[in-house]
């Protein structure tokens, strides 16, 4: 099956049917995601890898419409290719071009730019990372200061990014830049395309808590960047970062990790003798019936979806729910293996190998990027439950 065909004319159930047995005659044993390690990540070179045999089967983009080369799939039909990577044990892949970048073109870009730029991200021959984040720019990203002057046909890009994941994974970033000054400081903000090989760069990992170098500090010194390079128009670029947090925010809320780490946790109650402990699965119970609670929560927002809805600033809620769930989880996880938690790298508890430091250290950021789970409530505060600001400061400072 290499070919999957007219999907328009496919049911939901035969969709989920196609693509979940498409995904079990392909997707490598060895690579897949369980319960044991249920954060697995898949980057640089077996991501491409595994991302160009999707794209030569025809089930990359499914978000993309058609014309565009993706799948031109529905909401509907979008939560289920999710569910089925999540059934199949599909390893995670930060894939900034197709999530980000190929979108923000599509709805925001030139002709040229899509002409070039689209078939490039689904053939994987450019890998992409995004430049927003700067020190002293995270949460309130529109204090950036990275700056592109403009200079014949060129913009000269000077300052620094931080947090960029997978930036030495890339070959291109996509960035925010200080273009103009304005009263409003979203104002003056500019959208650019950058080549990672430019004269001028310099990408620097960071080791993170967990002992993986996913992020990155990239400098800009004197960097020359085509004007063709800006997407949308000068000053304007804080409009088109924002178009599609909301659908980003839908899928970084998803339930799927932490239904792995309490598949996990009941695997470490069972294996370790504690199925009698009162204490231990009343604090089990209430995390599966947190789950439970958000599953339902997150099905009713994408039904709104799926129905035709726009997502609204509500999907902060997921994001902070799902979040902290799953540092609920990952520190139930620890703390009921005892000794064994603490030990760095697989260690065998019963029948099951897992490494809970290495999940507990990786659910600790999920918190931060993406925007703050603090900035996320305050948003909540603000517009879904219409406080004043300085109600919406106190909430912060309660919590």
């Amino acid at each position: 099956m290499s070919e999957p065909g007219n999907l328009d004319l496919l049911s939901d159930d035969q969709f989920r049917e196609r693509f979940r047995a498409w995904l079990a005659a392909n997707y490598p044993a060895e690579l897949r995601q369980d319960s044991h390690r249920p954060f697995r990540r898949l980057r640089g070179d077996a991501a491409v890898a595994w991302l160009r045999r999707v794209q030569e089967a025809g089930w990359r983009a499914p978000a993309w419409p058609r014309e565009y080369g993706g799948m031109g799939l529905s909401f509907r039909k979008q939560l289920i290719y999710h569910e089925e990577l999540e059934h199949a044990g599909v390893a995670r892949i930060i894939d900034l071009g197709e999530t980000q970048l190929g979108p923000t073109l599509i709805q925001c870009g030139s002709e040229a730019q899509k002409a070039h730029y689209l078939p490039r991200i689904l053939s994987c021959e450019d890998v992409w990372c995004q430049g927003y984040s700067e020190p002293g720019a995270g949460s309130d990203l529109a204090s950036l200061r990275t700056s592109a002057v403009r200079e014949g046909d060129e913009f000269v890009v000077n300052g620094q990014k931080i947090w960029t994941t997978h930036a030495t994974d890339s070959t291109h970033i996509f960035t925010l830049v200080r273009t103009g000054k304005f009263a409003k400081k979203q104002q003056g903000i500019s959208f650019l395309l950058i080549d990672l090989q430019s004269p001028g760069i310099t990408v620097r990992p960071i080791v993170n808590l967990a002992g993986e170098d996913e992020f990155c500090e990239v400098f800009f010194d004197k960097v020359r960047v085509p004007a063709s390079q800006l997407v949308g128009e000068i000053d304007q670029g804080w409009t088109v970062a924002k178009a599609l947090l909301g659908y980003e925010r839908i899928w970084i809320g998803s339930p799927a990790l932490a239904g792995k780490a309490l598949e996990l946790a009941h695997t470490l109650v069972r294996e370790l003798g504690l199925s009698g402990d009162a204490g231990v699965t009343d604090r089990l119970a209430q995390l599966a019936a947190d789950l439970h609670d958000y599953r339902l929560l997150y099905a009713e927002i994408c039904d709104a979806v799926a129905d035709g809805g726009k997502p609204g600033p509500e999907v902060s809620m997921l994001k902070v729910y799902a979040s902290e769930l799953l540092h609920r989880l990952t520190e139930f996880n620890q703390e009921v293996a005892a000794e064994s938690g603490g030990i760095v790298g697989d260690t065998r508890i019963g029948g099951a190998l897992t490494d809970l430091h290495w999940q507990l250290m990786m659910a600790r950021p999920v918190t931060i990027f993406a925007g703050a789970n603090e900035i996320q409530r305050d948003i909540l505060a603000k517009t879904v439950l219409g406080l004043p600001a300085e109600a919406a400061a106190k909430s912060q400072i309660k919590n």
